[in-house]
């Protein structure tokens, strides 16, 4: 099994520092996708190497569809979606809910599997799913290139990442970095 904390951290995607993130939460680490995805060799092995690990979990529910939330989760969905042989889609906010648009379907009853690059809180994958059972399709696994909950979100379905991280989080009031007088950047892609 590859090391991909190593790999991670030799693309430079291992941030240190203070960090919003997209759950409203602050941490002293980040995890900066987008800089090993920005390898297009790179994104199709990550790609490929997460739908092996999701093959295991999936049987023979075979996804007619990978699903993503836009942003960070696109190229992972596509990536995935070529090593599965399915189609890739993504969720975009309208009017502040997460929705298959530019003319994304989803047949009635159709396996879906929801992938992201990150996975703290699970709020984005939730209304990615949340999308795919407003359009009648049917999320049967989720998957992310890094699990930044260490597997304590439950999402209802089977789970797998390439990259399960430990980081520290805290709500604003209890962050020590900001005590200390630290300001947090926002790195992710949520504004």
């Amino acid at each position: 099994m590859p090391d991909w904390l190593a790999l991670f951290k030799e693309h430079g995607a291992v941030l240190e520092g203070h960090f919003l993130l997209s759950s409203g939460l602050h941490s002293p680490r980040y995890v900066q996708c987008a800089r090993v995805l920005m390898d297009p060799g790179l994104a199709t092995r990550l790609g490929a190497e997460l739908a092996r690990a999701l093959e295991a979990v999936l049987g023979a529910a075979r996804p007619a569809a990978v699903v993503a939330p836009a942003l960070g989760g696109v190229i992972v969905a596509h990536e995935v979606a070529r090593a599965l042989g399915s189609r890739a889609l993504f969720t975009e906010r309208e009017n502040g809910v997460m929705t298959l648009r530019r003319g994304f379907t989803l047949d009635p009853g159709e396996n879906v599997v929801v992938v992201e690059d990150a996975i703290t809180t699970g709020k984005s994958t939730r209304e990615a799913i949340d999308a795919v059972v407003s359009r009648q399709g049917r999320a049967v696994a989720v998957g992310s290139l890094v699990d930044r909950s260490v597997g304590a979100v439950d999402l209802g379905v089977p789970r797998r990442s390439l990259l399960r991280i430990e980081v520290p989080t805290w709500d604003a009031a209890a962050c020590p970095l900001c005590a200390g007088g630290s300001r947090p950047e926002k790195p992710g892609s949520r504004r």
